[in-house]
């Protein structure tokens, strides 16, 4: 597949709506104006949410909305593989997901599904431009860098514990393809660097994550903070700087170094988790930083977010090998996500916590982009399988996918929205789209929808134009009993 113009194309308008966005802190230009603080007064559900990645394409037909099963052998036709996996039930009646998700599937109860979710039409699919799209709700590019959806929150609601970073990013790292997008939506924009993501590239060194460089003393540090905050303080340094962003920089240095100086910091310590809770979450990277999101959710985390981490060509983005990869990657997530929603609920965290489990979006065997909408084929799927690699689904599909939600006021068992049983496997009940979503969250956080800041001589939205509507049937008391309520 060959997709590097289209990937250099994307980094050079990403880059141009980056000097913008550093543009609109030259003197000069208008900033920031928000909508008055009565409007922004709403009643809330949620407090806090956990942002489960699954970063490069999860297959829907392959996890949480399963089709008719088609066992692999030599021969099988391509346009009959709907699923590699046979179904299994959940805890709630009538809902099946496919196998090697039975840990998920037993928290159901406590949640709901989205099996409707339509991703946007964006042209040749690139995965980091529907990222972009996803965590922003901004189609790339814009001509002011759009802040992620963990800013937005960080912005409107603060810090939960005035120790604990308001928005923590864990999981992705940035060394490897396609590192420069990635960045593009991993920031707060225009809203200021305090208010942009704390990263933790790897949960099970969490500590070190808030702690000075190896080799660097605590008082060097100290001495090299105070250093920087006089240069950052003067204006023939930072004259390139609005005040506003000056001020933003040196609350978010503040911050940080609070947090270095704070007995909280320990939350960061995994290593203070008894040795069956750690080897229960414990299924690698992913798996720790579900631990360390219930450990920061439980004391003050306001937006957490962590992704199995996207990597050309790897984790749930299957150019080939499908079947297998996927074995691999339900092993990763299932036990820790289960067991993060069951210690939320026992301790009474679940009920002001709101988990979301998403992907850019689907896969199919036959279908890249949707039907009306077929893009450039970026797979050679051959029409007859012979080889295990292929068996699988490998092109990128954006009618229909699955997103998950526990906690934070959802209803228990709900599932909304539908998909067609046969191909394509289609959104066709209930369509949803990222304005939806990303006000949805809002709603359940009481952030009102016409939340805005004037940048650039207008009004920047949390979604685009203030027009996105929250799905109030997410909301709410149970919809339907659990076979464990029953019983």
């Amino acid at each position: 597949m060959d997709t590097n113009k289209s990937r250099r194309d994307f980094l050079k308008k990403m880059s141009a709506a980056s000097l913008s966005a550093a543009a609109t802190t030259i003197p000069g230009f208008s900033f920031l104006s928000s909508c008055s603080p009565e409007v922004q007064k709403m009643a809330s559900t949620a407090d806090t949410v956990i942002l489960l990645w699954m970063a490069g394409g999860m297959a829907h037909t392959e996890t949480f909305d399963p089709k008719a099963y088609v066992p692999f052998e030599k021969g099988v036709e391509s346009k009959r593989v709907l699923s590699t996996f046979p179904k299994k039930p959940t805890v709630v009646d009538d809902l099946y997901f496919s196998e090697g998700l039975e840990g998920i599937g037993s928290v159901m109860d406590k949640g709901a599904i989205i099996r409707s979710y339509k991703s946007a039409d964006l042209g040749h699919i690139l995965h980091t431009r529907h990222q972009y799209h996803w965590h922003t709700c901004y189609e790339p590019p814009q001509s002011v860098q759009a802040p992620h959806i963990g800013s937005w929150i960080a912005k409107e609601l603060g810090p939960a514990n005035p120790v604990i970073p308001p928005f923590i990013a864990m999981g992705q790292r940035f060394t490897m393809g396609e590192s420069e997008e990635l960045k593009a939506f991993h920031s707060a924009g225009f809203l200021g660097t305090e208010y942009g993501p704390f990263l933790i590239p790897d949960p099970s060194s969490g500590l070190e994550s808030v702690r000075p460089p190896k080799g660097m003393s605590l008082k060097r540090f100290e001495a090299r903070y105070k250093l920087y905050k006089e240069l950052a303080n003067k204006s023939e340094v930072m004259e390139q700087g609005s005040d506003y962003q000056r001020e933003s920089l040196m609350r978010s240095m503040e911050q940080s170094y609070r947090l270095l100086n704070s007995p909280e910091a320990k939350v960061f310590d995994l290593s203070e988790e008894p040795k069956e809770v750690y080897d229960t979450y414990n299924t690698g990277r992913f798996g720790l930083g579900c631990l360390l999101a219930k450990r920061l959710a439980m004391n003050g985390g306001r937006f957490i977010s962590v992704s199995t981490e996207y990597e050309p060509f790897l984790g749930w983005d299957t150019h080939e090998n499908g079947h297998t990869r996927l074995k691999k990657m339900k092993a990763l997530i299932d036990r820790p996500i289960a067991q993060l929603v069951k210690d939320l609920d026992e301790t009474g965290h679940l009920d002001r916590t709101l988990i979301i489990l998403a992907s850019e979006f689907s896969r199919d065997a036959i279908m890249e982009g949707r039907p009306g909408k077929k893009v450039k084929d970026q797979v050679n799927q051959p029409d007859i399988i012979e080889h295990e690699k292929h068996y699988g689904m490998h092109r990128h599909f954006t009618d229909g996918s699955s997103i998950l939600m526990w906690g934070g006021g959802v209803k228990k068992g709900l599932v909304y929205g539908k998909t067609a049983d046969e191909r394509p496997c289609s959104s066709i009940e209930n369509p949803v789209v990222i304005d939806e979503v990303h006000q949805s969250v809002y709603h359940a956080l009481g952030v009102h929808p016409e939340t805005h800041y004037e940048i650039e001589g207008r009004p920047f939205y949390t979604t685009p134009d203030g027009k996105g509507k929250p799905i109030l049937d997410l909301f709410g008391n149970p919809m339907k009993s659990s076979k464990e309520n029953i019983a």
